[in-house]
């Protein structure tokens, strides 16, 4: 796990060496055991390492491969290069680490199979020497980020967002996207391959990107999970293909430890973590909110599973101190207040561990959302005409037969949109006139209300590509900022195939997760199992009413707001004003309008 910062020249020099290392230092904590840099023929490479597989000056990047045709930067883990260096022969390896491997690969079978054949997480940019090309990569689920910047000068890539908006290619000529700035503010990330800056992008999960000294550009998804529903039969128990992952994802060189909650999926990453390594520890949360407490159940798993357990004990003071700081880890405007207990629990396991496993992508692939059955279960009323369903909608509303509002959305897209957005509609477009989102995500939004099992299926596919994606950049950017690698099992290949081969039918609470209930009753007691999804999460709404109402009426309203030359401003302080009016009470949704500010303040974007 690292951080790493490309360029890749058109018509201008490679930046002087010290400027290049003030940039690649703003990722110093993602790599913190080296930092090396190569310069050569209008390429410029440089790399932070976090040291997990060969843990010596071997496992060193840059990289080249034994023909010196590939020069390569790459962060991530390959779960499978045990198995591709069987498969391929692959001999005389100067070191044991997954790097390696991928540098033997490249030799012997070029770029776009051996990116194929990984199963990982990764970010990777390759120069093949031969041809001249670059080349970008990105794993199939988007666990590791990838930004780059094409400008006349050439191309820069980078683990993170500011290396690339502060680097003098882009610095001075930034402009903002008006549909990306719009999508922040209703779903609190950036989604692939946009970012809210004009001429600056993310590498989609899955896809490779070849660019040439010309500036041209060439993308190819090398994976891609389809939209559409392929449900065949199984080979093997998803038990086995878990149990197999996790054991792949165990291998370290150093200290590594498992998150542990009070839900389903960490706590069977962790029985399965307990059978293969018996010294294996948790790490739980606990909160003084009873509300937001999963520890005693977490305690409960724990103890029933023979797992040495630490509890992070927090108080709000003490989340409440990390604002400023986790405030500056995230690079990019991000609008998740659970990033805040996720950089508190990094913070602490990285003191005695550098790798983690997590639970993240349970919920996503196995339909653990409650708002998914909820639209299964309002689907109906998108098959009747919007000038029918709205007075009889009304009219049922009024005699007490539902309690919904959804037929008063014009689109079933509207309406499953609206699930995921945390500011309403009609002040996102008073705040952005004549601004329509892009055409990737009307498409992650877009479905076919038929069957219910393909509903299901694109439902799966929208949360996958979509909110797994802000869950990601939490976990990665409030991670890394400690210099601690997550590794997320149910995000490895296999599951994911295992899982888009499977459809299931869900028609109650008890049918959310099933697969995963199923397995985890196995290993503890069912009455243990919690039925309650809670997830990390702070009193935000009483946050903003108290410690932080001042620093938001400062920050909001007293301060100069970025990109007020393509938003109405009003709409946005308005809508923070109604909340301190008590008109509405959607604490999320102001966060994100504080975050933007934040963010833009922490980073010193150049207005």
């Amino acid at each position: 796990m690292c951080g790493f910062l490309a360029e890749y020249t058109f018509s201008a020099p490679v930046t002087p060496p010290n400027t290049f290392q003030t940039l690649l230092a703003l990722s110093k904590h993602r790599g913190p055991d080296a930092t090396h840099t190569i310069q050569n023929n209008g390429v410029q490479l440089g790399f932070n390492r976090l040291a997990i597989l060969d843990t010596s000056p071997k496992g060193n990047q840059p990289k080249k491969s034994p023909s010196n045709r590939y020069h390569v930067v790459f962060n991530g883990e390959l779960y499978n290069y045990k198995d591709l260096a069987e498969t391929h022969g692959l001999t005389n390896l100067a070191s044991t680490s997954d790097t390696e491997v991928l540098m033997h690969l490249l030799d012997k079978l070029g770029v776009e199979t051996t990116i194929k054949t990984l199963n990982g997480m990764f970010a990777i940019v390759i120069i093949d020497t031969k041809t001249d090309l670059c080349y970008l990569t990105r794993d199939f689920a988007g666990i590791k980020p990838l930004f780059f910047g094409k400008s006349v000068s050439g191309l820069v890539a980078a683990s993170q967002f500011n290396q690339v908006y502060k680097h003098p290619w882009h610095s001075n000529h930034l402009k903002l996207k008006p549909a990306s700035v719009k999508a922040y503010f209703a779903l609190g990330y950036m989604q692939a391959p946009d970012t809210v800056y004009k001429d600056i992008f993310q590498v989609k999960p899955g896809e490779l990107i070849c660019i040439n000294r010309q500036g041209d550009i060439n993308k190819k998804q090398q994976s891609h999970f389809s939209k559409n529903q392929q449900d065949t039969s199984q080979n093997q128990p998803l038990s086995s293909v878990l149990k197999n992952v996790v054991s792949k994802q165990l291998v370290s060189d150093v200290p590594i430890a498992t998150f542990l909650s009070g839900g389903i999926d960490s706590p069977l990453i962790g029985a399965y973590a307990k059978q293969q390594k018996n010294a294996i520890e948790a790490f739980t949360l606990q909160v003084a909110d009873a509300k937001l407490n999963e520890s005693d159940i977490a305690k409960a798993y724990a103890k029933h599973l023979h797992i040495k357990q630490h509890i992070v004990s927090v108080s709000p003071e003490d989340l409440m101190s990390e604002i400023e700081a986790h405030f500056l880890v995230f690079s990019e405007p991000f609008g998740d207040y659970s990033s805040i207990p996720t950089y508190v629990i990094s913070k602490k396991a990285q003191i005695n561990h550098t790798v983690m496993l997590s639970g993240d992508g349970g919920d996503e692939l196995f339909f653990g959302y409650p708002r998914m059955l909820d639209i299964l279960q309002k689907r109906w009323w998108f098959k009747l005409p919007y000038t029918v369903r709205k007075p009889l909608a009304a009219l049922t509303n009024k005699l007490g037969i539902t309690q919904t509002w959804a037929p008063y959305f014009k689109s079933f897209n509207a309406f499953v949109f609206n699930k995921h957005a945390k500011l309403p509609k009609a002040v996102l477009d008073k705040a952005f006139k004549n601004v329509k989102y892009s055409c990737t995500l009307n498409h992650l939004y877009k479905f076919k209300n038929n069957k219910k099992t393909e509903l299901l299926h694109q439902l799966r596919y929208n949360e996958f590509y979509a909110h797994l994606q802000r869950v990601l950049i939490k976990v990665d950017r409030a991670s890394m900022a400690n210099s601690l690698e997550v590794r997320v099992p149910f995000l490895d290949k296999n599951v994911i195939e295992w899982a888009w081969k499977t459809s299931r039918v869900v028609k109650t609470k008890k049918d959310l997760k099933k697969d995963l209930k199923q397995l985890l009753a196995n290993e503890v007691p069912e009455h243990l199992i919690n039925q309650k999804k809670m997830g990390f999460s702070v009193p935000l709404n009483h946050w903003l009413h108290t410690q932080l109402k001042t620093d938001v009426i400062k920050t909001v309203f007293h301060t100069n707001f970025y990109g007020d030359a393509i938003i109405n401003v009003a709409a946005l302080r308005d809508y923070v004003q109604d909340f301190y009016d008590n008109k509405h009470d959607n604490a999320w949704g102001v966060w994100h309008i504080y975050a933007w500010q934040k963010w833009w303040l922490a980073h010193g974007v150049k207005k």
